[in-house]
């Protein structure tokens, strides 16, 4: 699977598991909702500072992000 797709997939997931929208998410992260379906959807190469933000919004360490990526 693609890299990109297994980060969105993780992101998605846990946005889901919070019981949070898009909406929600892009507020805690200061990222535009856009922005975050576009990263769920695989579209994105998140820079490490966008990584950072995700984290904060969902409530874990950064490296929880990148776990499923082989």
């Amino acid at each position: 699977m693609d890299i990109k797709k297994t980060f969105g997939l993780t992101i998605k997931n846990m946005r889901i598991e919070l019981g949070l929208s898009q909406e929600a998410l892009a507020e805690l992260t200061g990222l535009h909702r856009n922005y975050i379906g576009s990263v769920e959807r695989g579209e994105r190469n998140v820079s490490l500072e966008n990584i950072v933000a995700l984290s904060k919004g969902l409530k874990c360490e950064p490296y929880i992000l990148l776990r499923d990526i082989k």
